[in-house]
């Protein structure tokens, strides 16, 4: 994933909640699984556009992704994890605190 830092990245923070939301790369319908890897179940898609909240990140599976290949997942609900290769956060690395 390469670090990016330009005026179009979003950055907010959730009404309210203290944590931080990035959006999902653009093009991009992203599955939301019930653990951090492929090999969990997709319990959801996300829309074109959407943002997500980060609650925390651990590794799971290896993805690759507009953003690189990685093994970070996010949490971005109670069970509900997106890979981070799909989240414009702008770094490499963990953004939020580990999960667990």
């Amino acid at each position: 994933m390469s670090v990016e830092n330009d005026s179009s990245q979003v950055q907010s923070l959730a009404s309210g909640s203290g944590y931080p939301s990035y959006p999902v790369a653009p093009g991009s319908r992203l599955n939301v699984r019930s653990g951090p890897g492929t090999n969990y179940p997709v319990i959801d898609v996300l829309p074109y556009g959407a943002t997500v909240t980060l609650r925390c990140q651990c590794d799971g599976t290896t993805v690759s992704g507009p953003y690189g290949t990685t093994d970070i997942w996010d949490c971005i609900g109670n069970g509900r994890f997106v890979s981070d290769a799909y989240v414009k956060t702008g770094s490499d690395g963990y953004v939020v605190t580990q999960c667990g």
